[in-house]
């Protein structure tokens, strides 16, 4: 499948793992390889923190209070960029809530979709996944787990089992 005709994968790194956790980083690995990233100054009420996230993402408060942008800065790009798309998370039972979480704090709609990776995922990818997934970890020398990087990764691992899944 070549990089043109690949899905696009939205990943979100959060304060935490819970309900009240919000996003504080948005990766999109877009058609032909190229990656957006940004990360999110909070709103006022989002509160709270967890260090075990912290600790996961690497991305602390500090650095979200001097580079982190405004929420509806990031909303309006979003939908700038992405109007009318449907992206893919493979995280999308808390991606897709801290996006509503993003939009609602903005006041703003969101004008693309967000699916389950699952949905466009074969039978033999899925069984291919996560061993496909961790090759592309060791060979890149991934160590960093953010936004951009992650959802790359899934998009590579979507293009590489595509492949396998056509192999004879």
């Amino acid at each position: 499948m070549n990089q043109l005709n690949m899905p696009l994968i939205i990943d979100i790194e959060a304060s935490g793992f819970g309900a009240s956790s919000y996003p504080i980083e948005i990766g999109v690995a877009m058609n032909g390889g190229d990656k957006f990233c940004t990360l999110i100054q909070p709103a006022p009420e989002w509160t709270h923190w967890d260090e075990e996230a912290e600790k996961m993402h690497g991305i602390s408060r500090d650095i979200l209070a001097s580079s982190g942008r405004p929420i509806a800065e990031v909303a309006d790009q979003l939908n700038q960029m992405l109007s009318g798309m449907t992206l893919f998370s493979d995280g999308w039972v808390v991606d897709k809530p801290w996006l509503t979480t993003l939009f609602h704090a903005a006041g703003k709609p969101m004008q693309f979709d967000v699916s389950p990776l699952e949905m466009i995922l074969s039978e033999q990818q899925m069984a291919a996944w996560h061993e496909t997934k961790d090759r592309i970890m060791a060979e890149n020398n991934i160590q960093r787990h953010r936004a951009s990087f992650d959802a790359w990764i899934i998009q590579e691992t979507f293009r590489l089992t595509m492949e396998m899944d056509k192999d004879p």
